[in-house]
Order: structure tokens, then C-alpha cells, then sequence
């Protein structure tokens, strides 16, 4: 079936309301507009469904939520005997709230009892509810971090992980053989009425901030000096501004100034070209607060609030804005100092990263005799770790992080949480305040004592199906003539993480190039995005070296990579 037989099929069902039918009729004469929605249908992967708003197959709307909502249901009602449990939560974004409610309806329609928060909350919040409540599934509508024209519909197991390959392939299954759009639904009111919806906050809420603030190493010292500590944060739009600023209050932390503009839920994130606490425009507003209150320290959080980005003012008075990797290196460093200093470090301790995340974390982990796991992107990834460590006892887990800003620290989560991220970088900031130092003092403290280690990502976002098809012919011809130099050194480990059985992790399309000088390259598609991404890394006793280095891998890259997407 091509994309305009699929057009005209939305068009003529008489289940399609008009509202919709006039969006895809003024469409009517653009046959590339056409194409582009219903070339393919919204693919249902590991993070669930992710894409532009609007009518069609390949878009965000009601009519794609209730399916995919239909497979889950289904899937859910036939593998367990007795009645399911499913959490929802959603975020700021445009529709959220109407997508949570009808996933709601669907899953009520099908007799399964349904938890939905009534106001927004974040992703780390749906994670810990859901083993919390003890529930098979959770959903949560958001699209992290992307431009307003986005939303999205994440699945989570009931271990409180992301959805895992396998459990995307039955719920995909079962989303295919859902025919035309006819889903169970029981009505939102009746639904409310009768407990198969049951409407979730505060209570939830206060089992979270307490195993939040029992993360703290030093707890009696951050309630006595965190008034001392100025902080701005920035909430970007989203749903951190509720519990990152409660938390903070509880710790001690009550100095905490908040950027007014970014502070109220909004879907069209009118601040910011995107609400991304990795780019560093996504800060201006919150530098200028800074300034006026002469705040040491920044702290920002994304819509769905499972990423942090962090500022550090130096000694110079000059901002500091921290990579995913450098916040990830300084916040297991004073996890592991204080636990070290409190006779609390276990002699089991483990740290999880993604493979494409900052090898110093190695070299801090090894000099406090403490294990480092590396896994695949994607934070399910760690969650299973965590699981591994509460089913086995063999390790017990400290902290995970992946390098695009998202961190976890205890196991009443599954996923990355801004919020316990947020708490753990005022509590760093007023350990080091102690002894004379902010946090740029403590990372150049770190770097003196581990060597220099640096990291750049680029992306490349080729959006459409022709873009897809470049993307996945540059990996196809990176596979086909592997390199054999990088920068004018030898590649002397090429890894390709399609092959389990050589790299020991699950099959993912991901290369892996290691330079003889220890430095090293990474290629893969983004899971959720358009893009391809590089990531590259290098160490050496210097920051000047190191620089150097970087920027000779990132140019002659940048240059084959550019050729192979057709962008030269």
C-alpha cells in the first residue's frame, strides 16, 4: 500500500473525526506532504513511538496513541492471569495530557486498572511508581528534550525499565494486527467513576522525595551549610519544577532562585530554540539571573526532567558549562569520596556507563576499587544492571550514567532522573564549598589526579525517509571498508556491535573504533531521532593535547562522514 492509498483511507473512515480530515485535506495538493506522513507507519521501538505531531500514519495523534495503546492492552491481558496494572504519566508538551487520558480510556476499555497522574510528572517518577504500585507496564507521553513540533509515547516494563527489544516486539505484534482504527474504550468520566482509572500525586510524591533524600552521603552537613550554596535553576517549561525545587527545600537547600520565565508548563517553549539542558543557549536566561544574585551554580532539567545540565562559575567569574560526561566523572567522584569517608563504600560497588561515555569514569572507579560495567546506549541498559544487582547480590549498584546528561543513583528507579541528579549536585557543590572549591575546582582536581580526558559529539539530522536511507547507507558502508586510520593513526580494534558474539553486549548497529594512541571513535543512528551520531574521545596529560587531538579526530571524520551521507 503506498502513502496516498493510506492517505485516502483516513480520509473516508468514518472514524476519523473532521477536524483531522480537514488537516489532511488541505494537504490534498502536496503529494511530497503526503508521502512524508504515510510513507511508513510510526515505528513502535525499544522508546516507543517518537515523531511530529499530526494527522497520518507517520505522525503523533490520538489515533496512533489508542493503537499503539491497543497492543499494549492486548498484550498485556493475554500474558498475565489476572488483571494488569499500568501507570501513566506526561509531561509539558503539546497534547500530553490528551494522549495520557486516552491511553488511559484504552487500557480501562480492556478491564486493566490504570494509575494516571493528575497533573504532570516526570519520567523518573513513572519509573519508580511503577515498581512502587507494583504494576505491569508504565507510559509516559513526552519527547524529552525535542523541538515543540514533537511528542512522544515511551513503554516501560514492570521492572521499571524502558521497554526491552523483546517486549517492543509483542506489543508491535500486536499493534499490527489491530485493523483500522477500532480500539476498546471506556469514557474518561465513567472510567474515573467506577476505579478503572484512579487518579495518582501526592502521596506517590512523598514515598519518592524520602528515597530521594535518603541518597544523600552527608545529609547533617548539607542541612546545616545548603542555605549558604546560591543556585538557579531552570525548569525549561517542564515538570521539574515541582520536585527538583521540593527536594532541594527539604535537603537544606533554600537559597534556590528560579528562572521566572522558564518556570510555568509551556508546550511551545517560547525561551529556547529547544528545551535541551545539553546546549548551552538553553542557559542564557538562567546566566543573567546568576549574575544578579551571584549564584555559584547552575542547574536545568529537560521537559520530562530525566536529564540535567549543569553552569559552574570559576575563579575567574567566568560560566563553566559542564558536559554530560564531566557532571557524570564529578558526581560519581564525591559519591565515592564521601561513601569512602563514611566507611559506607561496599566492597561490591558497581558503576554503570554507556559505551559512549567518558572513560574517566574507568580510571576514577579502578583507584577507589569499585567495578565499571560498560553497556549499550540507552538507559534501559543500566536499568537491567540494577536488576542483575538486586536478583544476584553479587555487586551492588552506585550510580549510572550515560553522557548525554542522564544520571541515576539507587534502585527505587529505573530510568534517569534529573531530580536525584539535581539533589546530588547541590550536595557535591556543598562538600566542595567546604573545603574552599567549586565544582570547576573539583573537576580540574580530578583531571590533575586521572589525566585529562575529553569527549565531542556531533549529529547529524537528516530528517525524512530520505534521510533514513542515508543514514543507514553510511553504516552499511562503514561496515563494507572498515577504517584503517583515523586522524593519521592506526585503528587497531574495530568493533561492531552487530556481531554479539565478538563485543559480549546485545546486537545493536553501532561501530566502535579504537586508535592506537587509546583514543576512539564511535558511529551509531540515534534510537529516537533522525540523526547519526558521532562520538569520539581521547586522553593525554594535558588539556591543550588533549584538545588537539580531539579536534584532528572530529576533522577527519567530520570529512568521511560528510561524503558518506551525501552531504560532499
Amino acid at each position: 500500500m503506498n502513502a496516498f492509498e493510506r492517505y485516502t483511507i483516513w480520509m473516508n473512515s468514518p472514524d476519523i473525526d473532521e477536524q483531522t480530515k480537514a488537516e489532511l485535506n488541505a494537504i490534498a495538493n502536496d503529494p511530497q506532504e503526503i508521502e512524508e506522513r504515510f510513507y511508513t507507519e510510526l515505528e513502535f521501538g525499544t522508546a516507543g513511538l517518537r515523531g511530529i505531531l499530526g494527522a497520518g500514519d507517520n505522525r503523533m495523534n490520538v489515533y496512533n496513541v489508542r493503537k499503539a495503546t491497543e497492543g499494549l492492552s492486548r498484550y498485556l491481558t493475554e500474558s498475565l492471569e489476572r488483571q494488569p496494572r499500568v501507570c501513566i504519566a506526561y509531561d509539558s508538551r503539546h497534547c500530553s495530557d490528551l494522549f495520557a487520558k486516552e491511553s488511559a480510556c484504552v487500557l480501562a476499555g480492556h478491564g486493566i486498572k490504570v494509575y494516571l497522574y493528575s497533573t504532570l510528572h516526570s519520567v523518573p517518577q513513572l519509573s519508580f511508581t511503577i515498581l512502587e504500585l507494583k504494576c505491569d507496564a508504565g507510559i509516559v507521553i513526552t519527547a524529552s528534550h525535542n523541538p515543540p513540533k514533537y511528542n512522544g509515547y515511551k513503554v516501560y516494563g514492570p521492572s521499571a525499565g524502558q521497554a526491552t527489544p523483546e517486549l517492543a516486539n509483542e506489543i508491535t505484534k500486536h499493534i499490527r494486527a489491530v485493523e483500522g482504527f477500532k480500539t476498546a474504550y471506556k469514557p474518561y468520566e465513567k472510567a474515573i467513576d467506577d476505579g478503572a482509572i484512579e487518579l495518582i500525586g501526592r502521596e506517590i510524591d512523598e514515598i519518592y522525595y524520602q528515597k530521594t533524600m535518603s541518597l544523600l552521603t552527608q545529609p547533617a552537613l548539607v542541612k546545616e551549610k545548603g542555605k549558604d550554596l546560591k543556585l538557579v535553576y531552570t525548569p525549561l517549561h517542564g515538570s521539574g519544577n515541582v520536585p527538583v525545587r521540593e527536594v532541594l527545600k527539604r535537603i537544606g537547600v533554600t537559597n534556590v532562585t528560579v528562572v521566572k520565565e522558564q518556570e510555568a508548563p509551556d508546550g511551545d517553549f517560547p525561551t529556547v530554540k529547544a528545551p535541551n539542558p545539553e546546549d548551552p543557549n538553553a542557559f542564557t536566561l538562567a546566566f543573567q539571573y546568576a549574575e544578579k544574585v551571584n549564584a555559584s551554580v547552575i542547574i536545568g532539567t529537560d521537559p520530562d526532567s530525566d536529564r540535567l545540565g549543569l553552569a559552574v562559575k570559576k575563579t575567574d567569574g567566568t560560566w563553566a558549562v559542564l558536559t554530560g560526561n564531566q557532571i557524570g566523572a564529578i558526581l560519581i567522584h564525591s559519591l565515592l569520596s564521601s561513601y569512602k569517608a563514611t566507611g559506607k563504600l561496599p566492597e561490591n560497588g558497581l558503576v554503570v556507563r554507556s559505551i559512549v561515555s567518558t572513560q574517566l569514569a574507568d580510571a576514577i572507579c579502578a583507584s577507589f576499587g569499585v567495578t565499571l560495567r560498560e553497556v549499550l546506549t540507552g538507559f534501559r541498559f543500566i536499568a537491567e544492571q540494577i536488576a542483575e544487582c538486586e536478583q544476584t547480590h553479587k555487586h551492588t549498584f552506585l550510580f549510572g550514567f550515560e553522557e548525554s546528561f542522564g544520571f541515576l543513583a539507587g534502585s527505587f528507579a529505573r530510568d534517569k532522573d534529573a531530580i536525584c541528579a539535581a539533589m546530588l549536585v547541590a550536595e557535591a557543590c556543598v562538600i566542595y564549598k567546604e573545603r574552599g572549591m567549586t565544582l570547576y575546582d573539583a573537576l580540574m582536581e580530578i583531571y590533575g589526579t586521572y589525566g585529562f580526558y575529553r569527549e565531542k559529539v556531533k549529529s547529524y539530522t537528516l530528517e525524512g525517509k530520505a534521510g533514513i536511507e542515508a543514514i543507514q547507507s553510511a553504516m552499511k558502508l562503514l561496515r563494507e571498508s572498515p577504517l584503517d586510520a583515523i586522524a593519521k593513526t592506526a585503528v587497531v580494534k574495530t568493533e561492531d556491535f552487530l556481531k554479539p558474539e565478538l563485543t559480549g553486549l546485545p546486537r545493536s548497529n553501532v561501530l566502535r573504533f579504537t586508535l592506537s594512541d587509546g583514543a576512539w571513535v564511535t558511529v551509531r543512528p540515534s534510537g529516537t531521532e533522525p540523526k547519526l551520531k558521532l562520538y569520539i574521545g581521547a586522553h593525554a596529560e594535558n588539556d591543550e593535547k588533549v584538545q588537539a587531538r580531539l579536534d584532528a579526530i572530529m576533522n577527519d571524520m567530520d570529512a568521511k562522514l560528510a561524503v558518506l551521507l551525501g552531504l560532499k
